[in-house]
């Protein structure tokens, strides 16, 4: 039986304390969205920059690469079960860079999902290359898939045009990394910007839709998906970050701090009206998680 480690007063934030491979099967739950940011498989003992220091960007044992053969059936596994949990109309959005996103894309043509777009997301602040030896490392890339490849999927077409001035928005999307004011309750090493995870969210789902997020980390992706009214289930391994988690979603209750984060002026909250997104969901709309 599955015991949720956390779950909001008012449903809308749930979190797993557990491995994605041993919760996904225990529930039948259909999901209108999931946005994964697995591995990278990067822990290999590397260099970074960051705040002005150099640093190794081991994350953890979780992120340490094997070979592969072996990171391509990781990748077919958890996407097999994903598959298992989107609705019919439903879309998933995979984060990565060069080292896993090949992967990524051939066991999602593999399994028969249809790849609509891959979007770089070209930071506007990336860290330096120290070793000046090749360019340096500003983008991440972010496939976008739908289940099957004959049912429609939602898309807002009209909300992603006015947030890119009255244009078609295109695949390459500018946006700052991680910022301090994210930060407030700690830290996650691999942690998404949260006006990133917002638009996901914006382009791809409605009000009351269910997100699912399997290496759920400090649940970027459920505070996205509470600020925007929508409903989110993250399953997360490490404890650590399971607490973050929570810390994260429970700093939301507070007034000031929710309205504080809509009104970003970087995010694209400000598209969506203040009444629309601070009004809470309820277990009334749709069908509730069974645990």
């Amino acid at each position: 039986m599955i015991v949720p480690f956390y779950k909001s007063d008012n449903r809308d934030f749930t979190i797993v304390n557990g491995d994605c491979f041993d919760v996904l099967p225990q529930f039948d739950f259909k999901f209108d969205m999931i946005f994964a940011d697995p591995p990278y498989f990067l822990s290999n003992g590397g260099i970074s920059y960051q705040a002005g220091k150099v640093v190794c960007v081991d994350k953890g044992e979780w992120d340490k690469g094997g070979s592969p053969e072996s990171i391509m059936e990781f990748n077919r596994k958890w996407l097999s079960l994903c598959r298992e949990k989107l609705k019919d109309n439903g879309t998933i959005w995979i984060s990565g860079t060069h080292h896993n996103i090949f992967s990524i894309a051939n066991a999602l043509t593999e399994l028969d999902y249809k790849i609509l777009n891959v979007i770089t997301w070209a930071k506007t602040n990336p860290p330096p290359n120290i070793s000046c030896r090749f360019f340096t490392y500003s983008t991440e890339f972010i496939i976008w898939a739908r289940k099957c490849p004959r049912v429609p999927h939602k898309y807002n077409y009209r909300l992603m045009k006015a947030i890119n001035n009255g244009k078609q928005m295109t695949d390459v999307w500018r946006l700052p990394a991680i910022g301090r004011w994210e930060k407030s309750c700690g830290k996650h090493p691999t942690q998404k910007p949260l006006p990133l995870l917002a638009r996901i969210i914006l382009a791809s789902t409605d009000k009351y839709d269910w997100i699912l997020d399997p290496f759920a980390g400090s649940s970027t992706t459920g505070i996205a998906a509470s600020l925007c009214n929508r409903r989110f289930l993250g399953i997360e391994k490490e404890l650590e970050f399971s607490n973050l988690s929570f810390r994260r979603r429970k700093e939301l209750d507070d007034v000031h701090t929710r309205e504080l984060y809509i009104n970003k002026k970087i995010s694209d909250f400000a598209f969506i009206s203040s009444s629309d997104i601070v009004e809470e969901p309820h277990a009334c709309y749709g069908i509730d998680l069974p645990f």
